[in-house]
């Protein structure tokens, strides 16, 4: 089936056509952000007059940002002041709030939710907590996205996916996830529906594009036919078919003659790609294919990940080493090592790993959220006004970026901290008898400029993973099931991945279930730049998420649709309804890689030299243990939570 190719500017596309609410891009308020490259807090209270924390826009009625459309992830108005202050702003006189807090916590991500439950239960109910976060919603990247499409309600993940780990969850962070009423395994077996499309003839299938691949070409069926009938009619040389055929396929030993350990060594020091090129013998045509199949998993490309790690998610290639599951930590501290432990249970929420969020939310502020489980969870629409109310003993304080924390006296003998933070143009002092930075780890040098050097050069080394999640809501599903899929594979394009939103059933929550009913589609882009180093490239693709305007946004995934599944009838001036563009110019959290990171023992790392106590602050997020998963950031919580309690 072929495609048509990008159709002209104006209408065919139906950029014309009023959609939901579109957010200004950040180009507009590049002028704010440099305004504020004076005096960063300035021409406010003088320091030490008792000021009221001005009304705010959360506490107007009908506050509620899951419903926002447009630019969202990190959006405009939450990164202005902290980019400013990176940028070597000083910071002015600050207006005290006369407020006190047990503890303070910077960030409302589930890590930053999760500190703020077990500090309570640890260190007594009676206990005052105040959470800041720069976001006009909580969750961190556990985004919820929420559409009312022709009266129903659409739930898509913004951020973060599901439960999943490569290992079993902790005592600790299982042990949360029972308190918020959350049976993984037994929840997933009675809502999910993971082959409801396959049951109804959709299949995945890939993309191949003009500008790489010298044709417009869609391929239904990988990974349910055989990859030389999947590639018949591709537009590939022959010789780039019998390589892919090759890869997928094939059960050649590039390594014969080493034991299992050693193989998976030599693979721990290889990217995939170059496995694919130097090992396999692929040519340029099938190295592109591929080069996006990591993408989902790491945010780039197969350039910059080992092919051991490539080995250990059942990547094509592999199948001749026979390599038995298993550690080689026995080879000294080689962190390639693979060991499979069975992973955790996994679930996922129709709004991914939000639903963990707001349960987090109920437990902690309980008027804010109505019912009782986590199933009634996913439908419950949250009062965002009672999120800060006093006299409430926990406080969630949205769109407040904090710009300083400091230990009152010296760190070793400080009984307290004061945490800066601006909000709606003004700036606020308030004290608490701890602190938990539960923000991006890379961020607390700015925030701490008092850490000692060490501590602050492997903060400031915790390069994030950049990456975008588009969630597009259309009116039908009925070119999916025209062509046959569900899915598509799309190397060359702008975003890699697209799907028709999983089938999950929970509570009072139905999924669409018929092709005429309204539906989400998720797209996954991630601007990597192959040929650099993981973390130069995640610099480089967090610039170019940065500039790119929503309009570039919505014309890429016009198009994409259009040239994707326009030959099954979809047509995105009449199909599109609305758009929200998920930008995390700081995605996924740093994890080690054997292709660049040095091989030193873990205390050496710098995720663990950055997490260091200091004073009475202390460090969580997923970034302080090297994992990109919640349990991640749940069990590191529980550690700077502890910290602070026996300091």
């Amino acid at each position: 089936m072929t495609g048509p190719k990008a159709a002209p500017p104006g209408r065919e596309l139906g950029e014309e056509r009023p959609i939901a609410r579109r957010d200004f891009v950040q180009g507009t308020l590049v002028g704010a952000a440099s305004a504020l490259a004076g005096p960063l807090l300035s021409g406010l209270a003088a320091a030490g007059e008792p000021a009221a924390v001005a009304a705010a826009s959360q506490d107007t009625p009908g506050y509620y940002p899951p419903l926002l459309t447009g630019l969202r992830g990190s959006h405009p108005g939450s990164f202005e002041a902290a980019h400013a202050l990176r940028d070597g702003a000083a910071v002015g006189p600050v207006s005290a709030t006369g407020e006190s807090y047990d503890l303070i916590v910077v960030g409302a991500g589930i890590s930053g939710l999760a500190a703020a439950h077990f500090f309570r239960a640890r260190a007594g109910g009676g206990s005052r907590v105040l959470l800041l976060d720069n976001h006009d919603d909580f969750g961190g990247h556990a985004k919820r996205n929420e559409f009312a499409v022709r009266g129903s309600m659409q739930l898509l993940n913004g951020g973060t996916l599901e439960i999943d780990s490569p290992r079993p969850y902790s005592a600790v962070a299982e042990g949360l996830l029972r308190e918020l009423g959350i049976d993984a395994a037994r929840l997933s077996r009675k809502v999910e529906q993971p082959k409801f499309y396959q049951h109804r003839g959709l299949r995945a299938a890939a993309f191949f594009d003009a500008e790489t691949f010298g044709a417009d070409k869609l391929v239904v069926g990988v990974g349910t036919v055989p990859m030389r009938t999947l590639l018949k009619d591709a537009p590939l040389a022959a010789r780039a078919r019998d390589d892919l055929v090759r890869i997928y396929e094939g059960a050649a030993d590039v390594y014969p003659g080493l034991t299992a350990q050693e193989k998976k060594l030599r693979l721990s020091r290889v990217s995939y790609r170059d496995y694919l090129r130097d090992l396999l013998h692929a040519d340029e045509a099938a190295l592109a294919f591929c080069q996006a199949l990591t993408h989902e998993w790491w945010a780039v490309g197969i350039d910059a990940v080992s092919a051991l790690d490539c080995w250990g998610m059942d990547y094509p290639g592999f199948k001749g080493l026979e390599l038995p599951r298993g550690s080689i930590a026995e080879m000294g501290n080689t962190p390639a090592g693979y060991q499979d432990t069975g992973g955790s249970a996994k679930l996922h929420f129709p709004d991914g790993n939000a639903s963990i969020a707001r349960l987090l939310v109920r437990t902690l502020i309980p008027a804010a959220a109505a019912g009782t489980t986590a199933e009634d969870i996913v439908t419950t629409r949250l009062d965002y006004g009672e999120l800060d109310r006093a006299p409430a003993a926990v406080r969630l304080r949205l769109k407040s970026t904090v710009v300083r924390v400091e230990n009152l006296g010296e760190p070793a003998s400080a009984r307290a901290v004061e945490v800066v933070y601006m909000r709606d143009g003004r700036a606020y002092r308030v004290q608490a008898r701890g602190c938990v930075l539960a923000c991006w780890n890379m961020m607390i040098p700015y925030l701490c400029p008092q850490l000692p050097p060490a501590q602050r050069a492997a903060l400031h080394s915790l390069v994030k993973a950049p990456l975008v999640y588009t969630s597009v809501a259309i009116r039908d599903w009925r070119a999916f099931t025209a062509l046959g899929v569900s899915e598509v594979y799309a190397p060359g394009s702008y975003h890699t991945t697209f799907r028709l939103n999983a089938k999950v059933d929970i509570g009072a929550y139905r999924s669409p279930a018929v092709a005429d009913e309204p539906i989400l589609v998720h797209m996954v882009r991630t601007p990597c730049k192959p040929g650099l180093t993981e973390y130069e490239q995640n610099k480089a693709g967090r610039a170019e998420l940065l500039a790119t305007p929503f309009a570039t946004f919505e014309r890429k995934i016009r198009e994409q649709l259009l040239r994707t599944l326009g030959s099954g009838g979809f047509d995105p001036a009449r199909d599109i309804e609305a758009i929200t563009v998920n930008r995390w110019p700081h995605g996924y959290a740093p994890e080690y890689n054997s292709l660049f990171d040095p091989d030193v023992p873990l205390a050496q790392r710098p995720h663990v030299i950055g997490r260091a106590r200091f004073g009475r602050v202390t460090i969580a997020n997923s970034d302080a243990g090297a994992a990109a998963y919640t349990d991640s950031a749940i069990d590191q919580a529980s550690r700077a939570v502890n910290e602070l309690l026996s300091a």
